[in-house]
């Protein structure tokens, strides 16, 4: 029997990025309808964004079959606040302050989920790609920035803050470097690829970008080489001390810097070492959705 014939609902995710907005359709099944992808309007301001994200959404309900049900679901790089219902904490700076939600739902009529992109990438390896059959996971996002997200028998975990999950600013060195959270040593200043840049620049005098670091790093130059151990082990260090406090089933690792190779090798025996645990089991995995997950995950947590 289909999707369809059970009554599940068609599902409409948005990834509302500071540089792109990628919208989705998934069929009751899960099976991908259809794809768009536009240019984010964020240097505009709060409006542009707001009416391209309705438009995209009206765009890919025009698609659903006359009188079958869907939800809609809108991933944003921060999180809503539960008293105000404000977003907070957005690295796209004109959703701050703005009542995203109710906004949409005021254009478009109807029920809008709004969840943090970290929680959507942690919904999605969970539903469709490598968190499929664990029970708890942890889905980690490297990049620019780091976070990450919680998700339990295939629902993400918000907690009464919206933040479970926002371990990039887990202050774990008090005489690190500051954070733009206002605390120092955050585990994003650590293994970030803003911080790994920062960090060199800072002891070397010299801007060099992540890419240039691990490069080097694997052609032996000193400089980067001691650079990427460092950051080995500052990964290991992080995650290993989250694995003590979760034991999850599993961790999912995404983000730009989840294609670095030695991660998955140095980095998860650094894991080893620091993890409360002589024998640690806990699969440390590579996302299989890649850029994907985001929106897949906006539409799985729908309403």
């Amino acid at each position: 029997m289909s999707g369809r014939e059970n009554g599940a609902p068609y599902r409409i995710g948005i990834d509302l990025g500071g540089s792109k907005i990628e919208a989705l359709l998934l069929a009751p099944d899960g099976g991908e309808c259809e794809r768009r992808r536009i240019v984010s309007p964020a240097g505009s301001g709060y409006r542009p964004v707001l009416e391209a994200t309705a438009g995209l959404v009206a765009g890919l309900a025009a698609s659903v079959p006359v009188g079958a049900p869907y939800r809609v679901g809108v991933g944003i790089p921060g999180s809503l606040d539960r008293v105000s219902g404000l977003v907070r904490n957005a690295n796209s700076t004109c959703l701050i302050g703005q009542p995203l939600q109710r906004d949409l739902e005021g254009l478009l009529g109807r029920s809008v989920g709004v969840r943090n992109d970290a929680d959507c990438f942690a919904m999605a390896e969970c539903r469709q790609g490598a968190g499929r059959g664990y029970g708890l996971v942890f889905g980690v996002i490297i990049g620019t920035g780091c976070g990450g997200g919680l998700c339990i028998a295939g629902e993400v975990r918000e907690g009464p803050h919206r933040i479970a999950g926002e371990w990039g600013h887990f202050a774990v060195d008090p005489a690190g470097a500051p954070c733009y959270c206002g605390n120092r040593g955050c585990v994003e200043t650590k293994i970030s690829g803003s911080g790994v840049e920062r960090a060199f620049a800072a002891a070397y005098g010299e801007r060099l970008t992540m890419a240039a670091i691990v490069a080097g790093a694997r052609a032996g130059e000193p400089r980067c080489a001691a650079t990427f151990t460092r950051f080995l082990d500052d990964f290991g260090r992080c995650l290993g001390g989250l694995i003590s406090i979760l034991d999850p089933d599993a961790v999912v690792l995404g983000g730009g810097l989840s294609q670095i190779d030695e991660l998955y090798t140095a980095g998860v025996e650094r894991v080893r070492h620091y993890a409360f645990h002589d024998a640690l089991r806990t699969p440390i995995l590579k996302n299989e959705l890649g850029d994907a997950a985001g929106v897949f995950g906006a539409a799985w947590i729908g309403r």
